[in-house]
């Protein structure tokens, strides 16, 4: 794993093609966000996606259930990919090294380098700033 800013190109293919479920922290039940588009395509990607966002607990997204927290996620997670503004991911990269995810992955837009200390020092790979359906379809899907 690169020790710069973010994973490097290699490291995010590795990461995809090793991942097979994928935390949603954010995931919105509206189909017009850019949370339930990724979510839409991961799943049809063929990757177990797993909702978490407290506002739906109770719900369902894309026919799934959805999680109040990481905590509560019966599932080994490979990948917590992160819908939420900057100044709330160091809290859900704390939720991802206690829960052992793979990879904190920030979307497209998303940099927080307090996030990135944490989850590199728990033994997370940290993609920031990049969107994972659109790499996943640049690296695997090509």
């Amino acid at each position: 794993m690169t020790t710069n800013q973010s994973a490097s190109t290699d490291d995010r293919k590795r990461i995809l093609e090793a991942a097979r479920v994928i935390a949603v922290v954010g995931l919105s039940a509206n189909a017009w966000r850019p949370s339930y588009g990724v979510a839409e395509y991961l799943q049809a990607a063929g990757y177990e996606v797993i909702p978490v966002n407290p506002t739906y607990v109770d719900r369902e997204i894309l026919g799934l259930r959805v999680y109040a927290s990481l905590a509560e996620v019966p599932t080994p997670i490979d990948i917590v990919d992160v819908f939420r503004r900057a100044e709330f991911t160091p809290e859900v990269a704390r939720q991802a090294v206690a829960v052992g995810a793979k990879t904190l992955w920030l979307q497209l837009g998303i940099v927080n380098q307090e996030a990135a200390r944490i989850a590199r020092a728990g033994g997370l790979a940290v993609v920031m700033d990049r969107c994972i359906a659109v790499e996943h379809g640049r690296l695997i899907s090509a």
